[in-house]
């Protein structure tokens, strides 16, 4: 399955369509939907960017 990370635009409250809890305003990942895919186009939600882990250098 496809996973989105999304949190929600400035300002909006999204639910969570099977836990029926707001999206934390910090973000989560989420399984691509079309309910997931609707909120993005009607800027309910932005895609967040993940960035990758550091990689620690051994001295």
């Amino acid at each position: 399955m496809k996973m989105l990370s999304l949190k929600p635009a400035a300002g909006r409250k999204v639910r969570h369509p099977e836990t029926m809890e707001h999206l934390p305003e910090g973000g989560a990942e989420v399984v691509c939907s079309s309910y997931w895919l609707r909120r993005l186009q009607a800027g309910d939600v932005v895609e967040m960017q993940i960035r990758p882990a550091a990689r620690s250098r051994k001295e």
